[in-house]
């Protein structure tokens, strides 16, 4: 079904990609990728290893844009330099906090009024479908401040990144990074009636997440079992590639995308890609499409994936993993979590389901649920079936052919346009549930629910076809393949582009500074971040055993209604993780806010007081060459969304440096970068680091300017020991943001280095 081979391979005169022989030019090949000619075609200069890319279209969704678009202000931006869209699609059903959301999306739209960009109101349309409906094209390079900025299957590689890069991207700047490694995505065969491109996308997840196969690498899609797929189902394979940590991805391109832009009023933007022969990849993962069984994502992960068949034959054992896993998670909160109570019979039995937003909200799998549950009738004392269209067009057609109709008889709602489910501000299942959904993650606490307030449910991942299946058989978990005569009806999509036409607001190139931004009560201003200091003292505020998700630094909910005050968001950090952490962090950052104001003198945590005192002598440095901050510390810090949040949360709080084993994104690093927290990796074993240990960082301002990245980070409580450490490769500008503090220093020492030159001059 899967194969994968961590080795250069070829793409020969037949097509068929071999292990690179002895002597074949390796380097040559890699230029013969879609990948390489879309990245020159977007490098801003001659070095294609170390890459500067400026994008064709920006996008972000309402739960961070007032951030970026706040970082953007206080560093001076002008006018929006591409088209940048604001969707609001993740939090406009979210009410608490009164008039929050609703201020959020007048300060947008003002925004679009002032700078010139696209503003998606609410409801329209989910971000990601949007852009693939309006957007993308062959050969485009699309920037997201939201993880599943994915477009490959329309010839686009996007990249979902944290919000300092889209705000570089408005200010002018560049994407810079190491030229990426490309893996072939060799597909073969057709996939059989009933599974779907979930199924294909949790295979794919599954196999190549663990160990890192796909980590910070572009995935191409290639090979004649593309062509057996439909647009819609290659995006729903693609926008799932975030899962395996892959960078991006790209597709070859046909007629049916030829035909799918054209539907949009966009055929000038197609045209045929496809790698050229002798095009070499970095490693190769083969997938027999017509081998593809209909899959389940156990909680709590994408990865966690495993055929349908194979859990029903091992149910037990696997419901008492998954059980156990859940506890560990919920920890002592509340009464013990159980999920064995849903096997009955023999039976997995399944209390909800939903099908939501960019990867289960498009037209064929809504259109291939009705056909499953036709005749069916969803009874109200057992699961309940929600349906989210990714779109007002799409919801429009299903509507025009019926479909919508078709499914309200059998008793599936039908819902706005909106990432609720699938971002955990809708739909929370009771305590101690179990949901199944086609959305993007199913990550602890993703649905809602809070386990360290002792309310637990679990979420797993299908297909949108296993999941009518499963309804259709009263919640026993069933495979879409395991239903006999089912007429797939496979009706044609059609696009309605009077929708957006009359609805979204276009105002790219048509900015007016004059426009004033309106701003409610809630939207805060960044607060005052000091440069780095030479020497940092820092305070364990967070010591974790296993890896720590950007959900659980910032979670979903009700938090995501502060998301555009700091000092309230900031109070959520960690909160479902470790309840404690913002309280010791902020009392960290009381400390420090007094020795800067008052002096040494003033700091009131004896033991603070004390080692401050010790290394000021030890270091022979003065009082405010040394700087106390906290810092967290795990095997694995930064899985999940690309949320800026998740880093600006720990700053805002005083925190000043992370110490892991690796981050499991590039975006979660750029994200520590850019807000000035130091990235610390090490090789080491950090099971001895406990909250409330001090350590230094002896030098640290010294070791950036001489461009220096290996450091040794000192124990000064306890049994004393020195942690081998590195900030990894750090550009030049990198190096700059982190010696100011953060990108907002950065870009205002920049201005006024310009404003003082311009005065010079006069």
């Amino acid at each position: 079904m899967i194969r994968l081979l961590d080795r250069p391979v070829v793409l020969g005169t037949q097509g068929c990609p071999v292990p690179a022989a002895a002597g074949f030019d390796v380097e040559q090949g890699r230029k013969k990728t879609m990948a390489y000619k879309i990245l020159k075609a977007h490098n801003q200069w001659d070095d294609m290893e170390n890459l500067r890319l400026k994008f064709d279209a920006l996008v972000s969704p309402d739960n961070n844009y007032v951030s970026i678009l706040q970082t953007a202000r206080a560093s001076g931006i002008e006018k929006f330099p591409v088209p940048y869209v604001l969707s609001n699609c993740h939090n406009t059903l979210c009410a608490v906090g009164g008039t929050i959301n609703e201020d959020d999306h007048v300060f947008g739209l003002s925004n679009v009024k002032r700078y010139g960009g696209i503003f998606v109101p609410p409801y329209r349309a989910v971000l990601h479908q949007y852009m693939r409906e309006m957007m993308a094209g062959c050969g485009k390079m699309i920037l997201g401040s939201d993880s599943h900025t994915r477009y490959g299957a329309l010839g686009t590689m996007g990249i979902g990144e944290g919000g300092g890069e889209v705000a570089k991207q408005l200010l002018g700047r560049t994407y810079d990074l190491k030229r990426p490694p490309v893996i072939a995505v060799w597909l073969t065969g057709s996939p059989r009636p009933g599974v779907g491109p979930m199924d294909v996308a949790l295979t794919l997840v599954g196999a190549t997440f663990a160990g890192g196969f796909n980590k910070n690498k572009i995935l191409e899609f290639v090979g004649p079992g593309v062509g057996s797929l439909s647009v819609e189902y290659r995006m729903g394979i693609d926008v799932m590639t975030t899962e395996s940590a892959a960078l991006s991805s790209i597709w070859t391109t046909d007629g049916a995308v030829e035909a799918y832009l054209k539907m949009h009023g966009r055929g000038g933007e197609y045209r045929p890609l496809a790698p050229g022969e002798g095009a070499c990849y970095d490693g190769l993962i083969e997938i027999d499409l017509s081998a593809v069984e209909c899959m389940i994502a156990l909680p709590f992960h994408p990865s966690r994936a495993l055929p349908i068949r194979e859990l029903k034959e091992n149910l037990d054992e696997i419901v008492a993993q998954v059980e156990a896993e859940g506890q560990r998670i919920k920890g002592e909160a509340g009464e013990p979590f159980h999920l064995a109570d849903k096997i009955r019979d023999g039976e997995l039995v399944v209390d909800q389901a939903l099908v939501s937003g960019c990867s289960g909200g498009m037209f064929e799998n809504i259109a291939a649920m009705a056909d499953i549950l036709d005749g069916c009738a969803i009874s109200g004392n057992g699961i309940s079936l929600g349906v989210n269209p990714a779109s007002v067009p799409v919801m429009a057609d299903l509507m025009d052919q019926g479909i919508a109709g078709r499914l309200a008889v059998s008793g599936a709602t039908l819902r706005p346009a909106i990432c609720g489910p699938c971002f955990g501000v809708t739909d929370v299942p009771a305590n101690n549930q179990l949901s199944i959904r086609h959305v993007t993650r199913n990550y602890p606490n993703r649905d809602g629910s809070k386990p360290g307030q002792g309310q637990m449910a679990a979420v797993a991942l299908m297909d949108a076809r296993s999941i009518a299946a499963t309804v259709r058989n009263g919640g026993r978990l069933t495979a879409a393949t395991e239903l006999d005569q089912v007429h797939y009806t496979s009706p044609e999509y059609h696009f309605n582009p009077a929708i957006y036409k009359g609805q979204v607001y276009d105002n790219f190139g048509g900015g007016n500074p004059a426009e004033p931004l309106v701003m409610g009560p809630n939207i805060g201003e960044w607060p005052e971040m000091a440069p780095l200091a030479e020497h940092l003292l820092l305070k364990v505020a967070g010591a974790y055993d296993s890896s720590v998700t950007t959900d659980e630094l910032v979670p979903s909910g009700e938090a995501s209604s502060y998301r555009s005050n700091p000092e309230k968001l900031a109070g959520y950090t960690l909160i479902s993780r470790d309840p404690g952490y913002v309280g010791r962090a902020r009392e960290v950052r009381a400390q420090e806010r007094l020795r800067r104001e008052k002096g040494l003198a003033a700091v009131t945590d004896e033991e603070a007081g004390t080692i401050l005192r010790r290394l000021q002598a030890e270091l022979g440095c003065e009082e405010d060459e040394i700087a106390l901050g906290s810092i967290i510390t795990g095997p694995q810090i930064g899985d999940g969304s690309s949320r800026e949040q998740a880093a600006s949360s720990q700053k805002v709080l005083g925190g000043l440096a992370d110490l892991a084993g690796e981050y499991a994104t590039k975006r979660y690093r750029s994200n520590l970068i850019n807000w000035g927290i130091l990235p610390l990796i090490t090789a080491e074993s950090l099971e001895d680091i406990r909250v409330g240990d001090y350590l230094l960082v002896p030098g640290i301002r010294r070791a950036l300017k001489e461009g220096r990245s290996d450091l040794r980070v000192r124990r000064v409580t306890g049994v004393q020991r020195e942690i081998s450490c590195t900030l990894g490769q750090l550009t030049g500008e990198e190096q700059k943001i982190l010696l100011s503090g953060c990108l907002i220093n950065y870009y205002a020492q920049e201005r006024r280095t310009m404003d003082g030159g311009e005065e010079h001059e006069r």
